[in-house]
């Protein structure tokens, strides 16, 4: 088993938690945010969007299961990498779409990624390649949020089942719902 660690930011965090517990591989996910100045941020001030951090995952994942191209091809494909700091109704640069590559190799995936979606959509990609910055874990109540409180978030409701069943349609051998179907 070799342990890999992705970083993204596609919107709100608890929404692509959300899909990556539910691929077969993933070992663990961690909401968070990075990209910003501020040390040690907290959610509120994140979302002020002043500390130029953006709400992302680190998805630690098994490379013998599923590969780090496969990652980012289920992340570009359940949120939408057309919108320019926004997801939806969530609007601001802490909302935007940002791959944080762990190497200069994964850097090179993330362009092969992009240019592997392009097809898909109409408008063109503007999900960014930034630097890999400090990352700092979210509170612990945005930890899991799905699992727990998320069932019952009005938002969450709206937003998250969609992108499961977006998920589980077009990588079906990949989930864990599709695997147990």
């Amino acid at each position: 088993m070799t342990i890999e660690t992705a970083t993204l930011a596609g919107g709100c965090f608890w929404c692509t938690e959300a899909v990556f517990n539910d691929v077969i591989g993933v070992q663990g996910v961690e909401s968070g945010y990075i990209g910003g100045t501020k040390e040690n941020p907290t959610y509120k001030e994140v979302c002020t969007g002043d500390t130029g951090h953006a709400e992302a995952i680190r998805v630690s994942f098994d490379t013998d299961v599923v590969s780090y191209g496969e990652i980012l091809d289920i992340f570009l494909a359940t949120h939408d990498p057309t919108q320019l700091n926004r997801q939806g109704n969530d609007v601001g640069t802490q909302y935007r779409s940002a791959i944080f590559p762990h190497s200069a190799e994964q850097e090179r995936e993330a362009l092969d990624a992009i240019d592997r979606a392009r097809p898909d959509w109409p408008q063109p990609i503007v999900t960014a390649i930034e630097p890999l910055g400090e990352w700092w874990p979210a509170e612990e109540y945005h930890q899991e949020y799905w699992q727990g409180e998320g069932q019952r978030n009005p938002y969450c409701l709206a937003v998250i089942p969609p992108k499961l069943r977006k998920l589980r349609k077009s990588f079906a051998n990949r989930t864990k719902e599709g695997a147990a179907a």
